[in-house]
């Protein structure tokens, strides 16, 4: 499945800087938090450029280096000497999770890009939601329509925390009585420690029945019906859990 494009101007002049460089002997940086598609960005442009990672050694990086013209290094922070590198007549796309030196990135670098966290690309969420659908529906076979709120996604972590609430709700919109029975007891093996618990873990089962089915059946003589419980019993509940 094709990795989506994203809609973040600053992003797309990333891209486009890039291409205009694939065919120059110059040096470029991307600088930006984990998980926010620097490596999936540099891969797609250079898919069969050699990849290093910048936690070896620095007799390796050297010797990698004078292999190759062209050299893709990923976790450039973690480079022990930066400055003891040669890029001379290479084309060097380097990745850094977080910054460093700025001297070091003068000397090096002819190209310095830094990518926005994707709090800061409020209009790639979207794209990227979308393309994490089709992923879980493929890998978790499922068949299903999936429509998920953007307010239950987590972006504390970029792209991996984004992709991990995608796969969670999924499965949360799919699970069968069965898959739903085993989710529970391995939620109460883990919380069950209080007393009072049968009371306090109660609002599990009934808040999300009294809430689903007002939005399913948008009446609460109907609801109530269903349910074949009083609508003054209903009507307590209700606002017992302050669902309106």
């Amino acid at each position: 499945m094709p990795i989506p494009m994203s809609r973040n101007s600053e992003v797309k002049n990333i891209i486009r800087g890039l291409n205009l460089t694939r065919t120059l002997f110059v040096s470029s940086i991307i600088i930006g938090e984990p998980y926010t598609g620097k490596r999936t960005l540099v891969r797609s442009i250079f898919p069969n450029t050699p990849v290093v990672d910048g936690s070896s050694s620095m007799e390796y990086l050297e010797r990698v280096l004078s292999e190759n013209s062209e050299l893709i290094i990923e976790s450039f922070e973690k480079v022990k000497e930066p400055l003891a590198l040669n890029f001379d007549n290479k084309r060097v796309i380097a990745i850094s999770d977080t910054s460093i030196r700025e001297r070091d990135i003068d000397e090096l670098f002819a190209f310095i890009y830094r990518i926005p966290s994707l709090r800061d690309r409020v209009e790639d969420i979207s794209v990227f939601k979308d393309y994490y659908i089709k992923k879980a529906c493929e890998d978790l076979m499922i068949d299903s329509k999936i429509e998920i709120d953007e307010t239950y996604l987590d972006i504390s972590a970029n792209l991996k925390s984004l992709k991990a609430s995608v796969y969670k709700e999924a499965l949360c919109q799919t699970s069968d009585k069965e898959r739903l029975k085993r989710a529970l007891y391995y939620y109460f093996m883990r919380n069950l420690d209080e007393p009072n618990g049968y009371k306090e873990h109660l609002e599990l089962f009934e808040r999300a029945l009294l809430e689903a089915g007002l939005q399913k059946f948008g009446s609460q003589l109907k609801l109530s019906n269903i349910l074949g419980i009083n609508r003054n019993t209903l009507r307590k509940k209700l606002n017992e859990y302050s669902i309106n």
